[in-house]
């Protein structure tokens, strides 16, 4: 007889044929797929209202949190713009013509001419005593004391006795070369040199291809100090470097603009530019 395919019954007799099967032990062997499978479905139920539950709660919450767009109206208004008043013209009031200072007695200066006769007395120079009470001049003439000495440019030459400003450029938009202060990085030299080191990108071709050196550039800083005309001048390098400055220049902030005869005026200015490789 197979031992596999007895029954559990017939097993458990012959497991405990002539023992006490009032013991418990019997019974709780008899009993014991029961067990398990009620276990089992027990565990399994358990496991599907839990899950049950889970799912029915997040449909439950899902549903409760659903965000419906809320349209807001908003009104435009438009305000009617009210211009403002033109201010008054002031007509500045006519130039004063001062008359010119009382001039000092003068004396006639004679221009030395080599001649061979004698020389009149009326043409002679005029002797040094003669000049404590005057000045040397074109004519002979009575004057105040302490009067203005006369202009010896008046002769023709356009002089007034007053010594005038130089005049001042006609038109200060037109770019100069040279003016009484040059323009300036806002910072001075220093912060111009690191304006340049943070904002260059060295050219990948250059750095590729070794070209290095320094770019010329020429640029207008204007009445307002804003940079414009940028160019280069001088043998080109190559390699990107003249289009780089270019960049670079035309990308400054506004400088301090030039001064001549006390008014801002527009300056050529001559910026060198130099790419270096450093050899590791």
């Amino acid at each position: 007889m197979d031992s596999a395919k007895i029954p559990g019954n017939d097993f458990l007799d012959i497991l405990f044929y002539g023992r006490n099967k009032d013991y418990g032990a019997y019974e709780l062997r008899s009993r014991y797929d029961r067990r398990v499978r009620n276990a089992v479905m027990g565990t399994a139920s358990i496991m599907l209202v839990m899950i049950g539950g889970y799912v029915l709660n997040n449909t439950l919450m899902a549903a409760e949190n659903v965000h419906r767009p809320v349209l807001a109206e908003k009104k435009i208004e438009l305000k009617t713009l009210e211009m403002p008043p033109e201010p008054p013209v002031t007509i500045p009031p006519p130039p004063v013509n001062s008359a010119p200072p009382p001039l000092a007695a003068s004396i006639r200066a004679t221009t030395p001419v080599i001649v061979d006769t004698d020389v009149p007395p009326d043409e002679m120079p005029p002797k040094i005593a003669d000049q404590k009470n005057g000045v040397v001049g074109f004519t002979n003439s009575d004057g105040v004391a302490g009067g203005a000495d006369i202009d010896l440019m008046a002769n023709g030459s356009g002089g007034n006795g007053v010594v005038a400003a130089p005049p001042a450029a006609s038109n200060p938009d037109v770019p100069l070369t040279i003016v009484e202060i040059m323009p300036e990085f806002p910072g001075g030299e220093a912060a111009l040199a690191k304006y340049l080191g943070n904002n260059i990108r060295y050219p990948h071709i250059a750095q590729e291809n070794g070209i290095q050196g320094t770019v010329f550039i020429q640029f207008v800083v204007n009445r307002d100090g804003s940079i414009s005309q940028v160019k280069t001048v001088g043998a080109a390098k190559g390699g990107g470097l003249e289009e780089e400055a270019i960049r670079v220049v035309g990308k400054m902030p506004k400088w301090k603009p030039g001064i001549q005869n006390g008014q801002y005026v527009a300056v050529y200015f001559n910026l060198p530019v130099r790419f270096s490789l450093n050899d590791n």
